[in-house]
């Protein structure tokens, strides 16, 4: 696979989250090194994803969790530079009670169509993400929704670690094998 930019959400992911365990596995992965992990705020997150895009030689696939799937859509609602799709697993409900007071920056989520082919995973027992709001967004955005059913945050609190459907999806939307 060419390359991908991994955008983790709130406090990153640890060392047995997916989006890590790719990043080490597949050599086209790199992370976006945000400011401040545990205090997100959204101009300097969005920055940080320009430059991280604007740096590579050639437009990434976007491979977002949670909160750096707001990160992505306001990077995106701002006039993106290009990148070749997006991967965005977990979108967290910004309107919702249980999202982080520390991340409210992200807050309204822009609902305007991506201009690049993108994927939302969702389940149906995200506490920080009601499915009714995944489906809206994902239409919003104009994305392919796939539900995992009842698969919580899609993190490593919810038993993902490595994960073969996940990888799939990506080689499905990025239309070469990982």
């Amino acid at each position: 696979m060419r390359s991908l930019l991994m955008v983790p959400g709130y406090t990153g992911s640890g060392p047995r989250h997916w989006q890590t365990l790719w990043e080490q596995k597949l050599s086209s992965a790199r992370r976006v090194e945000m400011p401040d992990w545990d205090h997100p705020d959204r101009d300097a997150w969005v920055e940080a994803l320009d430059r991280a895009v604007a740096g590579g030689a050639e437009p990434p696939v976007l491979v977002a969790h949670s909160c750096g799937v707001s990160t992505v859509v306001h990077w995106a609602a701002q006039g993106a530079r290009p990148v070749r799709a997006a991967l965005l697993v977990a979108p967290a409900d910004t309107g919702s009670r249980s999202y982080p007071s520390d991340a409210l920056t992200f807050h309204p989520l822009p609902e305007v169509e991506l201009p690049f082919p993108s994927i939302v995973v969702a389940s149906s027992n995200d506490p920080y993400c009601a499915l009714e709001r995944a489906e809206a967004l994902a239409r919003a955005w104009g994305s392919r929704l796939v539900n995992l059913g009842a698969c919580g945050h899609i993190n490593v609190d919810a038993g993902f670690g490595p994960w073969p459907e996940g990888e799939r999806l990506l080689a499905a939307l990025a239309g070469e094998p990982l």
